[in-house]
């Protein structure tokens, strides 16, 4: 695959701005031998007794921050990763240099000095007693770039999903935005069930592939926990005859990363995991997804477990039936083929 099959044209009157009324109010495309308009509320129509969703419960924290340098000159800084209480990598956009050692102001008057640099991050520390402290009391919560808009108040929950628990994410795991407790309910009551992985979301999900041939495409690695009771739960669903539906790419890239010599095993660690056609799916059997951007790894994932024709497809269909695209937007539900 060439990196040109990643690319569709968007009207940008189809990029979601905010998030609609309601989270199940949102449009659903489900894929099946034909396409099907629907909308979110009404998926529990198309999933059987049995099956198991799984989702991601990963928090987003809000990342973004806004500084100067000594010099005067403006900083945004996005936390790609807490490491300790004082210690964080992060990207920075800034005009001019940056060097070791120089200091950025915050909004409240704490200090953060630029320890190193490796390829486009940076290693940070804080003057302050917590990094998480600081963000809950200064930090924005980081919309992606495609949103032309500040954060506001409703983004603290609406970008987040109902069952968000572990701290670290800085983009959100959006398919599960869909999702609220009455329809959680309701898939329990059709004993749908659900469990719930965790893998902390970085910004570079948002960073188009840039490699022509896109196998020669490096990920970003990113911290995912699986353990073994939602191990357990999978292979009982499976050897029961139930599916086994990702809620997200995010779950799909735990649940594939962490099948090893035949097994799903229970982990804690990173992954860089990249599934593009020509991947061979050995737990997932249907996807829960938003719709992504052009020339991005998720856009391949889909391709993968789809096939590349009905991928596109499906988003020429969209696009005709004007369906929001991205964190905001609208879902699919598709079956692997």
């Amino acid at each position: 695959m060439l990196l040109n099959d990643l690319y569709f044209d968007l009207p940008s009157s189809l990029i979601a701005q905010t998030p609609p009324k309601n989270r199940t109010d949102s449009r659903l495309l489900v894929s099946t031998s034909n396409i099907i308009d629907t909308y979110f509320s009404q998926i529990v129509n198309f999933l059987q007794p049995g099956d198991l969703l799984v989702m991601n419960d990963t928090k987003v924290i809000p990342a973004r921050l806004f500084a100067n340098k000594k010099t005067g000159g403006n900083v945004e800084i996005m936390i790609e990763r807490i490491l300790d209480k004082t210690i964080a990598l992060a990207m920075i956009k800034h005009s001019g240099k940056l060097r070791n050692d120089s200091f950025l102001i915050l909004e409240n008057g704490a200090k953060a000095k630029i320890v190193s640099k490796q390829d486009d991050i940076y290693k940070l520390e804080f003057y302050t007693e917590s990094i998480f402290d600081l963000l809950d009391n200064i930090g924005h919560i980081p919309l992606p770039p495609y949103i032309k808009r500040a954060d506001n108040q409703d983004d603290l929950k609406r970008y987040q999903t109902i069952y968000a628990k572990k701290a670290g994410a800085v983009a959100a795991p959006t398919a599960g935005l869909h999702f609220d407790n009455k329809l959680l309910e309701l898939l329990k009551k059709k004993n749908i069930n659900h469990c719930f992985v965790t893998l902390h979301v970085g910004s570079a999900t948002f960073k188009p592939i840039k490699k022509e041939n896109i196998k020669n495409h490096k990920m970003h690695s990113e911290y995912f926990e699986i353990n073994q009771s939602v191990i357990d739960q999978i292979n009982k669903t499976k050897q029961s005859g139930g599916r086994i539906i990702a809620v997200g790419t995010t779950s799909v890239r735990v649940l594939e990363a962490s099948y090893k010599n035949l097994d799903l095993k229970a982990q804690k660690g990173e992954t860089d995991i990249f599934i593009y056609p020509g991947y061979n799916f050995k737990v997932v059997d249907m996807m829960i997804t938003n719709f992504h951007l052009p020339y991005s790894s998720l856009l391949a994932l889909v391709a993968a477990f789809i096939g590349y024709e009905k991928m596109i497809k499906i988003y020429k269909h969209a696009i005709e039936q004007k369906y929001r695209f991205f964190s905001y937007g609208d879902a699919m539900l598709l079956n692997k083929t």
